[in-house]
This record gives C-alpha cells, sequence and structure tokens, in this order.
C-alpha cells in the first residue's frame, strides 16, 4: 500500500515539472540555420517575438545568429537578440510584422537581407556597409 502511494506521488510530481517544461515552449516558432547557433538561452519575450513573427507571416524565422558572448555591448552578449531571415519574405514584409510583436525592442535591417530583432530598447537602423542611417 505504501509503495502505491508513494509511486502515485511521484507521477504527480513528474507531472507537475512537465506541464511546467512545455508551458511556454516556443522553439517549434523558429529554426536555427547551423548547430552553432545559440537559442538555448533566449528569454521568453524574444521567443514569443519570433513566434509572433511565424504567425504573422506564415513563415518560420530562421535564426541566423543568437547569443554571442564576445559581441561587446550587443544585445546579443545578453541573450536578447536574434539576426533571421525568414526564407520567401521581403525585409519590409518581416520588419511589419516584428513592429508589431509585443515587447518588440530594436528592429536593424542589414543589406544582406538579415533582420536583427531584439528586446532591449526600442530603436530602428539600416546598416549597410561602414555607414549607419
Amino acid at each position: 500500500m505504501t509503495i502505491s502511494t508513494a509511486f502515485a506521488g511521484e507521477v504527480d510530481m513528474v507531472k507537475k515539472r512537465r506541464g511546467n517544461l512545455f508551458k511556454h515552449d516556443y522553439t517549434a516558432a523558429y529554426s536555427v540555420q547551423t548547430v552553432s547557433v545559440k537559442t538555448a538561452c533566449f528569454p521568453e519575450k524574444l521567443e514569443a517575438i519570433l513566434a509572433h513573427i511565424r504567425d504573422e507571416t506564415g513563415r518560420k524565422p530562421i535564426v541566423t545568429s543568437g547569443h554571442r558572448p564576445r559581441a561587446g555591448t550587443s544585445q546579443h552578449s545578453h541573450c536578447l537578440a536574434a539576426d533571421i531571415r525568414v526564407p520567401g519574405l521581403s525585409d519590409k514584409a518581416i520588419i511589419a510584422a516584428a513592429s508589431t510583436a509585443p515587447g518588440i525592442g530594436g528592429i536593424g535591417r542589414y543589406c544582406n537581407g538579415i533582420i536583427h530583432v531584439d528586446v532591449g530598447p526600442q530603436r530602428r537602423w539600416t546598416h549597410c556597409g561602414r555607414s549607419r542611417s
């Protein structure tokens, strides 16, 4: 009798833990360009932004760059930013979707077609070559 009671208690604990693990699983909202792209530390807010972009565009963003610990003062160094591509969509369409995401901070566009999104302060930029505008 005590064994079955103890086992039932363990099952309840496992269910509670499993429920917490998958409560807000946004990893299906994006994919990574290569296995070396670090996204495990993304906060829920950033993952929600990527999920919003997927929902708005109907296409999964591909994260080309995530956490870069040696990125100086960049939001990437704090794991608060993602550089993305969304295959088949223009930069303008991706930026429009990102702009309506709750909690969006920075949105940047690079001339190589990569879009930067982060949860830092709100700001917008385009970076092409050496000059910034």
